[in-house]
């Protein structure tokens, strides 16, 4: 069975979610960080469109727990918190409460587990079209991370 890495860490406290140290560190490896690490992960999850990249733009609800988290040792603008409202086009719907399409999604995250395998391909896909756009982003060396990354897991 191939390597699964869970991509969300769950703080019940604050009612929102961090992304794992392990995955922040191997998408930051393979170049899979944007603006921040699952910004590609929203994308797929809102229909596989551009709107997917602001899934957690919701400074006022990080705003409302800052302080809380600063007790806590976590940096507020590291905080993923779930707005239902997001995660509802209006377009033939919606179809569930806000409240039941919040428990939904926390739900799922607190649970998203991707394989490694998924991940490199996801790099492979993303560096070739960097390469094409911003060659000065490219990751010459990408195969050579993936073999090496591979090898630290075994």
């Amino acid at each position: 069975m191939p390597r699964l890495l869970r991509i969300f860490r769950y703080v019940e406290e604050l009612d929102a979610f961090l992304v794992t140290e392990e995955y922040r560190r191997l998408a930051d490896c393979l170049g899979l960080s944007e603006w921040h690490p699952v910004v590609w992960v929203g994308r797929l999850f809102t229909l596989d469109n551009d709107y997917g990249e602001h899934w957690f733009d919701n400074w006022e609800k990080r705003e409302a727990v800052a302080a809380r988290a600063v007790d806590l040792g976590i940096d507020p603008y590291e905080l993923m918190i779930i707005c239902p409202e997001r995660l509802a086009d209006g377009a033939d719907g919606p179809c569930h409460s806000s409240e039941f399409r919040k428990r939904f999604w926390t739900e799922v995250l607190a649970s998203l587990e991707l394989s490694c395998d998924l991940l490199f391909e996801k790099a492979r896909e993303m560096n070739a079209r960097i390469k094409e756009v911003l060659p000065e982003k490219h990751i010459e060396d990408l195969e050579e991370r993936i073999r090496h990354t591979r090898e630290a897991m075994n």
